[in-house]
């Protein structure tokens, strides 16, 4: 017998022994099978563990890179954002002071707490000026805001179109903010050529420091009672 008749016959016995492992296994009890069936067996269900493994990191690993993505797209455009801030840092400087300069220029033209008294001596002296009768002068609750205090005043006056027309004018030319709301003008009774006016003026004084504080407050004082 030759050298290679003796190999192929070896390896036609190895054929058999191989096949013969994988004849009359019991699905059942795979813990029975023949060495070879059964390695063979552990390896299919390791390369579907690690290949199920691999699939999932794959996937958890591609919404990652999605995330990134758009937040490498969110940070380009805060950088182009901020990049022209920089570039316009001058002139958006200056259109601040130019905003604060008018912001001042608002704050002048309402009076502080102890101004009031002086401006509602302005609006009366406005009305005696132009010969008007006062039949109400009577400033009303004062209602607070977050930054100003609006306080409305009840007027009523009496005289001819013309005074009642140019006290409306003065009213409107003071150098603090007034404002005539719901006016309604109607004959005096029991008088003639004579008219009355009845408006609800309304005045605005800023807030000083303690006052803001005690809104702050009790503002936020409010938003913890809700939560």
């Amino acid at each position: 017998m030759s050298i290679k008749s003796a190999k192929n016959i070896d390896l036609a016995q190895l054929g058999r022994n191989i096949s013969s492992q994988f004849q009359g296994l019991n699905k059942d009890d795979p813990g029975s099978w023949p060495a070879l069936p059964r390695y063979l067996c552990y390896a299919l269900a390791t390369t579907l563990v690690l290949g199920l493994l691999w699939y999932v990191w794959l996937s958890t690993s591609n919404e990652e890179i999605i995330a990134e993505e758009a937040k490498e797209l969110t940070l380009r455009q805060e950088y182009k954002s901020k990049l022209a801030q920089a570039v316009n840092l001058e002139a958006l400087k200056k259109q601040r002071e130019q905003v604060l300069q008018y912001v001042t220029q608002l704050e002048k033209q309402l009076p502080s707490k102890a101004e009031m008294d002086a401006l509602l001596s302005d609006i009366n002296q406005a009305g005696l000026g132009r010969s008007l009768q006062f039949e109400l002068f009577r400033p009303g609750q004062v209602n607070v805001k977050e930054y100003y205090a609006e306080l409305p005043i009840a007027v009523k006056v009496t005289g001819n179109y013309h005074d009642i027309g140019s006290f409306v004018a003065d009213v409107a030319n003071l150098s603090r903010i007034v404002t005539l709301n719901n006016l309604s003008i109607s004959p005096a009774t029991g008088k003639e050529n004579v008219l009355s006016m009845e408006s609800t003026a309304k005045t605005f004084r800023y807030l000083d420091a303690e006052e803001i504080a005690d809104q702050r407050k009790a503002k936020d004082k409010a938003a913890g009672a809700k939560k």
